[in-house]
């Protein structure tokens, strides 16, 4: 593909073309190359998870990159899981070396392993970044299509406890955080923007991205997050806006886990990570 395609008209696509979809994951990786980073682009995304803003590209700000790719190829009408209605249940980033804003950037994206999930079907989409040969980035985003599980569905890593410590830091999300970051991401999935979109999708109020709680987490940690290294991510409840959201750290542990839980109700748990 030559440019980053616009992902509205995808997601509107896909959810036309929603209904009898089944069969095999397609052969298909859609690949753009030399892909120049916008400095502009980059200090905009900085500044809305909060990352430092320099030409170091945050380890989650490839995937916003490679995310046109993902809804590209699960919007095509051999896609076996309808789009609509998918929900992102895990996501794996693995930092080989440190990428900023001069490298040019080699993005790939194909569909692998659809399998039985205790809560439906899963599905890995595989985003692969090279620079001049090399592989230097590797994210993997699992999404549950949820229906009934088959008799050999078994789930993969389950997330370890959440640390039970005081908070690390509270943040505060505003009503308009999802509008505030689809302007950035490019991801306008209804369920994020406004109150009446998502009750649409039957969500009482709108939510945040998971990618976003994902960086934002991740900027809390400090310089040690933005250094190569592997970060996995487990998505929980999702997030309505506004809300108010503590993270909690564990710098003990080995790999490092950090989460983000409600402050009103410790109990409800958002999101949990590891970092090594």
């Amino acid at each position: 593909m030559t440019e980053s395609p616009s992902l509205a008209p995808l997601f509107v696509k896909a959810a036309l073309t929603s209904r009898g979809r089944g069969g095999a994951l397609p052969d298909t990786v859609l690949r753009r190359e030399a892909v120049q980073v916008d400095r502009d682009h980059l200090l905009a995304y900085q500044r809305i998870c909060r990352f430092t803003g320099t030409d170091v590209l945050p380890p989650t700000y490839p995937h916003v990159l490679g995310f046109p790719l993902q809804v590209s190829l699960m919007s095509g009408r051999d896609f076996p899981l309808p789009l609509p209605g998918l929900v992102h249940l895990e996501n794996r980033i693995v930092v080989h070396r440190q990428l900023t804003a001069d490298d040019r950037l080699d993005i790939s994206v194909h569909a692998e392993q659809l399998a039985s999930h205790p809560k439906g079907q899963v599905v890995d989409l595989v985003t692969e970044v090279d620079v001049a040969g090399q592989r230097v980035w590797e994210g993997r985003s699992t999404y549950l299509r949820r229906g009934r599980g088959g008799d050999d569905a078994a789930y993969r890593e389950k997330a370890p406890a959440l640390p039970d410590r005081p908070p690390a830091a509270v943040l505060r999300l505003p009503e308009d955080l999802g509008r505030r970051y689809a302007a950035v991401s490019g991801d306008v999935n209804p369920i994020h923007l406004h109150p009446l979109t998502a009750k649409a999708m039957g969500f009482p109020r709108a939510i945040a991205h998971g990618m976003w709680t994902y960086a934002r987490t991740l900027a809390a940690l400090g310089p040690k997050a933005v250094e190569p290294g592997e970060s996995s991510v487990w998505f929980g409840k999702p997030v309505l806006l506004p809300n108010t959201v503590e993270v909690v750290v564990d710098p003990d542990a080995s790999p490092l886990v950090a989460g983000l839980r409600s402050r009103k109700d410790a109990s409800k748990v958002f999101l949990t990570l590891t970092l090594s």
